[in-house]
């Protein structure tokens, strides 16, 4: 695991909250250059929201998020340079190519009425690679499959070069190949000093690749914590509401769901 640097974004007092419901109360944490946080937590337990929250594309109910002391919904552009979010879904409403889907995640740096250098397209290029994407530049994006149009998702993040990614369920529709590729990729970005916030339905690539993890329990409670200290069978079971067990696997744990409690 990586050693904390220097915060980079932060939050105090948030509060999500939708349709009258508290999703989370009063969290606060601050986010490290170097660091990987996991969220975990049941469907409608406010994950999607609070990266939303924490992207600044909704209102808090209450509270401050702050990327580098910049509150995250001032300065558009300044966060956009800085800050990706990944959505759990992508809509292509006008046809483009692959490689022209992945420029997109570039806007942000270029200047109005400029159009892509080519240091852009060979970031972009370079995101395609590592994401196995790069013989498919030419093809359209209605051609893909849904784990190629996930795995192009996730170059556009990565061609934006932020220094904090706010990953919404990355391996959605991902084999086990790429969903360990995809989070080796953003492992090498947190080693090269950026930080990421990663919502995962897989308790297990939780524990194997994040250094702390925030649990929702939906109804505004939460806990933050080191991976090792917070993932255990008591407070799995109660966050999933069905028993999980842990079972010893080559030195570590796996949890497994085994019956509804």
């Amino acid at each position: 695991m990586n050693a904390p640097a220097e915060p980079c974004l932060r939050c105090d007092g948030l509060r999500v909250a939708v349709a009258g419901r508290t999703l989370v109360e009063n969290l606060n944490f601050e986010l490290a250059s170097g660091e990987t946080l996991a969220v975990l937590g049941q469907n409608g337990a406010g994950k999607s929201l609070t990266m939303h929250t924490l992207a600044g594309l909704r209102p808090a109910a209450a509270g401050t998020v702050h990327l580098n002391d910049q509150a995250v919904n001032e300065r558009r552009q300044y966060i956009a340079r800085r800050l990706a979010l990944l959505p759990q879904y992508t809509e292509d409403v006008f046809p483009s190519t692959v490689l022209d889907t992945a420029l997109i995640g570039r806007h942000p740096h270029i200047a109005h009425f400029h159009w892509e250098s080519d240091q852009d397209r060979r970031i972009a290029l370079q995101a395609l690679q590592q994401m196995d994407l790069d013989q498919m530049t030419s093809r359209d994006v209605t051609s893909l499959s849904g784990g190629e149009r996930r795995r192009l998702a996730i170059a556009q993040v990565m061609t934006q070069t932020p220094q904090v990614y706010l990953l919404d369920e990355p391996t959605n529709h991902l084999d086990p190949q790429h969903q360990l590729a995809v989070l080796q990729v953003f492992m090498h970005q947190v080693r090269s000093g950026a930080a990421v916030v990663v919502s995962l339905h897989d308790v297990n690539l939780a524990a194997r690749f994040a250094d702390r993890c925030l649990l929702l329990f939906g109804d505004g409670r939460w806990e933050l914590n080191r991976t090792a200290e917070v993932l255990n069978e008591d407070r799995l079971s109660e966050l999933y509401n069905t028993t999980m067990e842990a079972i010893p696997w080559r030195g570590r744990q796996l949890f497994v769901a085994s019956s509804p409690s």
